[in-house]
């Protein structure tokens, strides 16, 4: 397709997207996206578990090495806990309600958010026995990926780690810690007892990860292969600003003024680089007037300024995005950067609406209010929803065409309430990862990797790069869909 060409057809989708865009349901987003998370538990599944195709999974969880490991969620299509992400997951799901929770109560949702952090916390608290002591990974990659098993039949090692004094790992610790003030947050009004305990695990955590730095898979190693940490700067000032925001105590936000590296501008927001939230936050407490706005705090606003400006494609190193406008960051679960991004543009643009304030791109020609931050990120979402050029949604359940064959154990796997009969290691691989048909289960609510730079997507089983979901990916989506099912009428 020549360039002209290329030009009047993205022009027209352009259009196409526009004008459809009031068509997009949010509201029925917002509840898969949470739904999503109840497909995803591991350990023994409560009386009002909404997904029925699941059943109890890793009851053993822990056992082994004398503790409790019941609980909290499959990290991706595979079978293994991994602690860091899940950490992350559980801080964005908190933010989306400490955030957007009147908009979450309002679409009658907040209780399903509340439940799925506390699905994660309850997990934390066990996996935090001792003050300098958390178990940071249940499961092995390796072999968890060699077999093709759904979750009640599985016989792969269920090995577990842990950071100690001995064993450090600040990242690890501090995200853990950002979760438990951000829940503690969230739970605040709704189970006062269960939030002060949250504080509690929080501030051992942050000292824990204080006195004994390290990236944590120096000591988890496994995890090394599969969620590596680029540094632990950002999880400590990431747990600092939630602990000072949960407590109030001076102690933390004296930990984040003396700090000597802002992060600069970031080219992404995710699990392993939490920057571009520690911006945010510091940047609306400056703009509400809870933090001075001189100093290095105010680099820490301008930085995340910047961010949002290259993603809003008005900055001086703009992300680059797909022929049809979709964020582009990279071929593996691209997905993921786009609903951290979006979520960070939308709620800077709800405080600079609160404060009556404006952004300043780097072109400096002129300030650009929040409702066309909230534009930008729209564009966004209904691509992932569906309006875009296949008119595909990467939401798996949402629309009349969707990801059937989502690279993912659980889904693609007969219902064990239908067919007790296990499914062994490499039978599983046989029988149903190499079957050519839709999953037999919805995993409603999970947003898969997406589609590549030129808006192309294959529906395929073993196409783990687009085809698989993430609980990281979800999370930060939860809180902007909320916004969006609020803010018109659906």
């Amino acid at each position: 397709m020549s360039s002209l060409s290329l030009m009047a057809f993205a022009c027209c989708i352009l259009s196409f997207v526009h004008s459809n865009a009031d068509t997009v349901d949010y509201g029925a987003a917002l509840t898969k996206s949470l739904l999503y998370y109840e497909a995803q538990r591991s350990g023994k599944l409560p009386p009002n578990q909404r997904v029925n195709w699941r059943g109890d999974s890793a009851l053993n969880d822990g056992k082994d090495a004398g503790v409790d490991l019941v609980g909290g969620y499959y990290d991706a299509g595979d079978n293994v806990k991994f602690g860091f992400p899940m950490a992350y997951t559980v801080t964005m799901l908190a933010w989306s309600a400490v955030e957007f929770g009147s908009q979450l109560e309002a679409k009658k949702e907040l209780a399903n958010a509340l439940a799925a952090i506390k699905w994660g916390t309850d997990y934390f608290i066990k996996a935090h026995p001792e003050p300098n002591v958390l178990y940071g990974q249940v499961g092995d990659g390796d072999s968890d990926h060699a077999c093709w098993m759904r979750p009640e039949d599985m016989t792969t090692p269920r090995t577990v780690y842990r950071i100690d004094e001995q064993h450090p790992g600040a990242d690890l610790a501090g995200e853990t810690a950002a979760a438990f003030a951000a829940a503690a947050l969230a739970f605040r009004r709704a189970n006062p007892r269960y939030s002060a305990q949250l504080i509690l695990h929080a501030k051992q955590l942050f000292d824990f990860a204080v006195k004994h730095p390290g990236q944590y898979q120096n000591s988890i190693s496994p995890a090394g292969k599969f969620y590596s940490s680029s540094g632990y700067e950002d999880e400590l000032l990431w747990a600092a600003l939630w602990l000072e925001r949960a407590t109030g105590e001076k102690r933390y936000l004296d930990f984040i003024i003396t700090s000597t590296n802002p992060g600069g501008t970031r080219t992404e927001f995710s699990w392993d680089d939490k920057y571009v939230g520690v911006q945010l936050l510091i940047a609306k407490g400056i703009l509400e007037g809870r933090y001075p706005g001189n100093g290095n705090l105010g680099q820490y606003k301008n930085y995340v300024e910047e961010f949002i400006c290259n993603c809003i494609q008005k900055g001086s190193s703009n992300v680059k995005a797909s022929y049809m406008g979709l964020l582009w960051w990279q071929p593996w679960n691209n997905l993921q950067y786009v609903t951290s991004a979006s979520f960070i543009t939308t709620t800077y643009s709800t405080v600079l609406a609160a404060t009556k304030n404006t952004l300043r791109c780097p072109s400096g020609k002129f300030d650009f209010l929040p409702e066309y931050l909230i534009s930008e990120v729209r564009l966004q979402v209904n691509y992932i929803l569906g309006l875009n050029p296949y008119k595909m949604s990467y939401m798996v359940g949402f629309g009349t065409k969707y990801p059937k064959e989502v690279h993912h154990r659980g889904a693609s796997i007969a219902s064990v309430k239908k067919d007790p009969t296990p499914v062994t290691c490499q039978n599983g691989f046989d029988a149903w990862f190499h079957r050519n048909a839709p999953n037999p289960n919805v995993l409603n609510g999970a947003i898969v990797g997406g589609p590549g730079q030129t808006d192309e997507y294959t529906d395929s089983r073993d196409n783990y790069q687009q085809a698989e979901a993430a609980i990281a990916t979800t999370a930060p989506l939860v809180g902007v869909l909320a916004y969006f099912a609020s803010s018109r009428t659906n």
